[in-house]
């Protein structure tokens, strides 16, 4: 079957720089008649206006109508419920996938996907027959002349895979000489591209993030962990476009933060070091936030951050983040390691039929890596020449050797002579995603993790540490523990997550306030969570709405909800006039910042408030809750209540 490339698609993507990267690709592939839509809404609106549209292309998370009431109310139309209908998620676990099929979508991409990914995804669905290659030549592609297998390993173009080229380098210059296994590895642009290969098989092995990993196998995929591909090695930038200054935490409030997978130890610490910052940072979908991330291939992620008003920053693996700041995008904000020092990332990964069918290849492959491992720690210059054509083998993106040798000698970054796999540590990551961000599902590690070949690597390397603690008598046993041979491979303590001093952004309550007035009492609300003011106007009331949520009003185009902030907070009623106002704020939703406008009696002024001017507020027992106050500030005009919008709009 042949599809039309004039047929008439709705794409549904209310990010406006990825629903213009989405637009290009599908006309890379030759699609002409695209008919964009900024959420599930205006998508059924197009559907009705259109008629004859073949194909829809919808985010999962919208506002307004998401993804998921696009497609159900698509499903229960006479008229629309046989129109194709493809997700594009960044919720990149099965259980998504799942529940998107059972609600009728003919497909499910996750977010972001490359060109050849969408190609494949719209091709499935319409049902185009693709040569297969024949039986023989998978055959004789999967053997070399003298019998070994031929190892397929996949990895993305991030310094964490680098021991992967170390070893092959070495391999293809003699300085190795594998002896049951021939290595081929496959660069791939995303992370969706490297799952799909390992779950279809068209790889035997792959560097690939512990939280897909863990994922995959919770939903049955025949995969073992055999080895950790490194420890640290990512970075936390920010856009250098916006002024960074206090209260830090307002430069990221309302903002949206690339990561490079949903199931993602970037997701993971970047949610750690937001929420102790005060915020509510997530994927939209996942509860209230006031931060949203959003999913973006690491390769695109510096054009992404400079092109996207509304982006702060991103985290990501090296050397992407020190090329943003390499070419003037972005500023450090810190190291993975200043979160959680020494912590995993991505794994190694195989099928478990090729460890079935070749577990002395598999030995030997653990061995080799371990000991390329040790070759970057040891051999950072040359390690950083592998790399740059290793990582970059189109030069397409322009790595330098010297940047690179910095990204690998930082005391603070990436370390690989350590790869022997700890079950604590991957246990820590499963119960804090599972418990904390409710990400995932808590597997058998156990069963997952095959030890084996780690604890055959790593034998030379304890018999020559306990060779070494014999002979130090008057060593420590923890000083002897962690000699240098056996730093190799042993595994480490007990892991703990907890953010170094120096790199946490305390709360901070100094900064610009709009200061207005209730009864006789004034109060302040930072300026940066303030969108605009307005004079009091007519409001729509809302049915068995709580009393203080007086209705709506139309801002704009916009439906905002309307709340009168003297009944929120417990004062007597008043008749409305036209010297109150209506300060329009941000707040978190479940589609990310949300505006609500507060009335007031009046606004008085804009305040510039040092902390040394704010006191704690003060204490008036359990009977009176004030957490939504951060502050009462002794200013010339009289003392301000100082308040956390977010608690005194969420306060029952």
């Amino acid at each position: 079957m042949q599809i039309d490339p004039k047929m008439k698609i709705v794409l549904a993507e209310d990010g406006n720089t990825m629903r213009k990267m989405e637009l290009k690709i599908l006309q890379q592939l030759g699609y002409e008649n695209i008919i964009e839509a900024v959420d599930g809404a205006a998508a059924m609106e197009a559907l009705a206006a259109e008629g004859d549209v073949k194909l829809v292309i919808s985010d999962w998370n919208m506002p307004n109508k998401s993804g998921m009431d696009l497609l159900q109310w698509m499903r229960q139309d006479p008229k629309y419920k046989d129109v194709a209908f493809l997700m594009a998620t960044g919720q990149g676990d099965k259980i998504y996938v799942n529940q998107a099929m059972a609600a009728g979508a003919s497909g499910v991409v996750a977010k972001p996907f490359s060109p050849d990914e969408l190609k494949t995804k719209i091709e499935d669905i319409f049902g185009v027959e693709r040569e297969k290659p024949a039986q023989a030549a998978e055959a004789a592609a999967s053997t070399t002349a003298d019998g070994r297998p031929v190892m397929k390993v996949a990895h993305i173009q991030i310094t964490d895979h680098l021991a992967l080229g170390v070893l092959k380098h070495r391999a293809e210059k003699g300085e190795l000489n594998p002896q049951t296994f021939s290595l081929q590895t496959q660069c791939m642009l995303t992370w969706n591209q490297v799952q799909d290969a390992l779950e279809k098989g068209s790889v035997d092995a792959a560097f690939i993030l512990a939280p897909i990993a863990m994922d995959l196998f919770n939903y049955g995929a025949p995969i073992r962990l055999v080895l950790f591909a490194h420890r640290n090695g990512s970075i936390m930038v920010r856009s250098k476009s916006l002024e960074y200054r206090k209260p830090y935490q307002q430069f990221f409030k309302h903002k949206t933060f690339f990561i490079p997978h949903r199931m993602s130890i970037h997701n993971m610490l970047a949610f750690k070091y937001f929420s102790e910052m005060g915020l509510k940072p997530g994927v939209v979908g996942a509860g209230a936030v006031n931060m949203v991330f959003e999913v973006c291939a690491p390769v695109n992620m510096p054009a992404f951050l400079a092109e996207t008003p509304n982006a702060c920053g991103f985290m990501v693996a090296e050397p992407i983040g020190s090329r943003a700041i390499a070419g003037g995008i972005a500023e450090k904000q810190l190291l993975s390691s200043e979160v959680w020092d020494q912590h995993p990332c991505c794994v190694v990964v195989f099928r478990k039929e090729f460890i079935d069918r070749n577990p002395d290849a598999v030995q030997e492959f653990t061995k080799l890596l371990v000991d390329s491992g040790k070759f970057v720690a040891s051999h950072p210059q040359e390690s950083a020449e592998i790399a740059t054509a290793f990582l970059d083998p189109e030069k397409k993106l322009g790595l330098d050797p010297a940047l690179l040798l910095r990204v690998l000698t930082d005391p603070n970054g990436i370390t690989t002579s350590n790869l022997y796999p700890s079950l604590e540590d991957l246990d820590v990551i499963q119960r804090f995603m599972k418990e904390q961000m409710n990400i995932g599902s808590i597997i058998d590690l156990e069963k997952f993790v095959d030890l084996r070949f780690a604890d055959a690597a790593c034998k030379a390397d304890a018999a020559a540490a306990a060779e070494k603690k014999a002979v130090q008598k008057e060593a420590t046993a923890e000083a002897a523990a962690t000699t240098e041979e056996a730093a190799a491979c042993k595994p480490l303590a007990a892991p703990k997550i907890g953010l170094k001093e120096n790199i946490l952004v305390q709360s901070s309550r100094e900064g610009k306030y709009i200061i207005f007035r209730l009864a006789e009492e004034r109060y302040g609300v930072p300026v940066l969570d303030v969108r605009e003011i307005i004079r009091m106007q007519p409001i729509r009331p809302m049915l068995e709405m709580p009393e203080y949520i007086k209705g709506v009003i139309n801002l704009r185009g916009k439906i905002i909800p309307i709340v009168d902030l003297r009944l929120k907070l417990g004062m007597d009623a008043i008749e409305y006039h036209d010297r109150m106002c209506i300060i329009v704020v941000d707040v978190a939703g479940v589609t990310g910042s949300t505006r609500v406008g507060m009335i007031t009696d009046a606004v008085l002024a804009v305040a510039d408030i040092k902390e040394s001017a704010i006191e704690d507020t003060p204490s008036f027992g359990t009977s009176v809750n004030t957490d939504f106050m951060t502050g009462m500030a002794k200013l010339a005009e009289g003392v301000t209540t100082l308040l956390d919008i977010e608690k005194v709009l969420s306060a029952g």
